[in-house]
C-alpha cells in the first residue's frame, strides 16, 4: 500500500507548513510522484482537490484561534496566507456560515486533519454535520435592515415555519445518533459532548435569548404573540438541565452534571428517546429528553406561525367563541359509529340518553366522541362513538359504551381521560367548516388544535387525546362545534 503511504507523507507535509505558502509541487515531491499524478490519486481517494483540503483546514484553524483572547480578525487572515481580511471573511462566511466576528464554540465548524488507512478517516463527521442542519435563525443580520415591526415580525414567523419544517428529521437524526454506540466509544467522548452540550444545547439557548431579545423589541407594535415568551422560558429551562418531565430527571441531571455518564446505554436511551416522524405523532416505547426538545422547539415555532396560519384558515366560516374548560368527572355514554346504520339508529340511541335527563352532565350536547384508546394514531385507528357526556358513575344501558373522564391523569395510556379540553364554536358556511382538503383532518379540527398549539397549550398526546364534533342543534343537523382534549 505504497500510495497509502505517500499520501499520509504528503497530509503531514500539509499540516506542518498550513501557515506557509504551500506548492502543489512541494506536496507532491513529498509522495514521490508528478504533481498531476497526485492530484488525481488525492482527488479519487480523498474526495476533494488539494487546494480545498488546504484551504478546510486554514479556515477550520482560523476559526479555533479566533477563539483565543486578542487575536485580530486581520492577523488571523495574514497568519492563514490570505492578502486581505475582506478575502477571508468572505471564505470563513462561506465555510463556517457566519461572518469572523460573530466566531463563537458551538457554531463553528471543525474540519479534522485526514489519517489514511484502509480507509479515509477525519473531515466533517457525520454528528457534526447535524449541528448545521438545524435550520437556525438570521436575526444578527436582520439588525441593521430598515424595515418595519410588522415587516420584522413577519420574517421571523418566515424562520419558524421553515424551521418546521426542517428541524424535526435533524432531531430524530440526533436520536439515532445517540443511540448508535460506535459513536460513543471513549475516544469519542470529548467530542462527543462538545456536538451535544455546545453544539446543540448551547446553541439552541444563544438563539432562544437573541431571539427572545428580538422580539421585545418589537412588543410594543403588538404584533408579537406572548405566547411564545412562555415556550422560550420552557426550552430553556429544559436546555439548562431542568426537565419537567419525572422520568427523564434523573438522566438529564447525570449527564449535565457529568457528561461520562453517556457511556451508560441505559442513561443515552433515557436521553435519546425514539424517533416520533416529522410530524411528532410516532408511536414511541420511550420519550426521551431529545424528544421532549423537539417539542419545546416546535412549541416556538409554533407560537410564531400558528396565529397566522389560524387566520388564513377560516375560509368561509369563522371562529365565533373559543374556551377552554376544566370540568368535572363524566361518563361518556354511546355507541360505536359502526354500529348505528342511518339516522333511525342514531334516534334510538339519543331517544334511550334523553331518558336519562336526570344524569346528564353539565355539557348535555349530542357528541360524536372520537379517540384512539390512549395509542399513536400511526397504530390505532380512530374509533368514532355517538353520545353524550352523563354524570360520572351513571348506570350504563344495556349494549351502550362507556368512556369516563377525571379530572387528573392516572399516568396510564388510555381511558380514564382527561375532562379538560378546548372548546370551540363556528359561524358560516357548513360545508366549509367540514372541508378536508388543505386541512390534515377537517377544517374545525385543524383551527382548534391550532389555536392551541399558538396559545402554547399542551395536547395530552397520546396517552389522553381525544377529540368530538359537537352538535349544538342536536345530532340531526350537522356539528358547529369541536372539543379538543387539553392539559389545562
Amino acid at each position: 500500500m505504497n500510495w497509502i503511504q505517500s499520501l499520509s507523507r504528503a497530509i503531514l507535509y500539509i499540516e506542518d507548513h498550513l501557515t506557509d505558502d504551500i506548492g502543489i509541487d512541494d506536496v507532491s515531491r513529498r509522495a514521490y510522484t508528478s504533481s498531476s499524478h497526485f492530484q488525481l490519486i488525492f482527488h479519487v481517494v480523498i474526495g476533494m482537490t488539494v487546494g480545498e483540503y488546504i484551504r478546510f483546514r486554514r479556515l477550520s484553524l482560523a476559526a479555533l484561534d479566533l477563539l483565543k483572547p486578542s487575536h485580530r480578525i486581520i492577523d488571523v487572515a495574514m497568519r492563514y496566507r490570505y492578502d486581505t481580511q475582506e478575502s477571508f471573511s468572505k471564505a470563513f462566511t462561506r465555510f463556517h456560515g457566519i461572518p469572523p466576528s460573530k466566531a463563537h464554540r458551538g457554531n463553528i465548524k471543525l474540519f479534522h486533519p485526514l489519517s489514511i488507512h484502509i480507509t479515509v478517516q477525519g473531515g466533517f463527521d457525520m454528528s457534526r454535520d447535524l449541528i448545521d442542519r438545524f435550520y437556525w435563525n438570521d436575526i444578527d443580520e436582520q439588525k441593521g435592515e430598515t424595515t418595519t415591526a410588522a415587516e420584522k415580525y413577519k420574517r421571523i414567523v418566515g424562520w419558524a415555519i421553515k424551521a418546521r419544517g426542517q428541524n424535526p428529521n435533524v432531531f430524530d437524526a440526533l436520536t439515532e445518533w445517540v443511540l448508535d454506540d460506535s459513536e460513543w466509544i471513549d475516544e469519542k467522548l470529548i467530542e462527543n459532548e462538545q456536538i451535544l452540550m455546545q453544539g446543540v444545547f448551547a446553541r439552541f439557548k444563544e438563539q432562544n435569548a437573541r431571539l427572545r431579545s428580538y422580539l421585545s423589541e418589537l412588543k410594543p407594535s403588538r404584533a408579537v404573540n406572548e405566547a411564545v415568551f412562555t415556550a422560550l422560558e420552557r426550552f430553556d429551562e429544559e436546555l439548562s438541565g431542568v426537565s419537567h418531565d419525572d422520568r427523564l430527571k434523573d438522566a438529564v441531571s447525570k449527564i449535565f452534571a457529568d457528561f461520562s455518564a453517556m457511556r451508560e446505554r441505559s442513561v443515552r436511551e433515557q436521553i435519546a428517546g425514539s424517533i416520533t416522524g416529522p410530524t411528532g405523532t410516532y408511536s414511541v416505547d420511550l420519550y426521551g429528553y431529545i424528544n421532549y426538545l423537539k417539542d419545546c422547539d416546535a412549541a416556538v415555532q409554533w407560537a410564531l406561525f400558528m396565529p397566522d396560519l389560524v387566520e388564513k384558515q377560516q375560509n368561509g366560516f369563522k371562529v365565533s367563541s373559543f374556551e377552554y374548560k376544566n370540568m368535572p368527572a363524566m361518563r361518556f355514554i354511546g355507541r360505536e359509529d359502526g354500529e348505528i346504520d342511518g339516522t333511525e339508529a342514531r334516534k334510538a340511541l339519543f331517544a334511550t340518553l334523553d331518558g336519562m335527563d336526570k344524569t346528564k352532565s353539565d355539557f348535555a350536547y349530542d357528541i360524536l366522541f372520537l379517540h384512539h384508546y390512549g395509542r399513536g394514531v400511526d397504530v390505532e385507528p380512530c374509533h368514532g362513538v355517538w353520545g353524550r357526556f352523563m354524570k360520572a358513575d351513571t348506570p350504563v344501558p344495556e349494549g351502550f359504551l362507556c368512556f369516563d373522564f377525571t379530572p387528573d391523569s392516572d399516568g396510564r395510556a388510555g381511558p380514564p381521560y382527561l375532562s379538560q379540553f378546548a372548546y370551540a364554536v363556528f359561524t358560516g358556511d357548513i360545508k366549509a367548516m367540514h372541508r378536508r382538503e388543505g386541512y390534515d383532518s377537517d377544517a374545525m379540527y385543524d383551527i382548534t388544535r391550532n389555536i392551541m398549539l399558538g396559545q402554547g397549550v399542551q395536547i395530552p398526546y397520546p396517552a389522553k387525546y381525544w377529540t368530538a364534533e359537537v352538535f349544538l342543534n342536536g345530532h340531526d343537523d350537522d356539528s358547529t362545534a369541536y372539543l379538543f382534549s387539553a392539559e389545562l
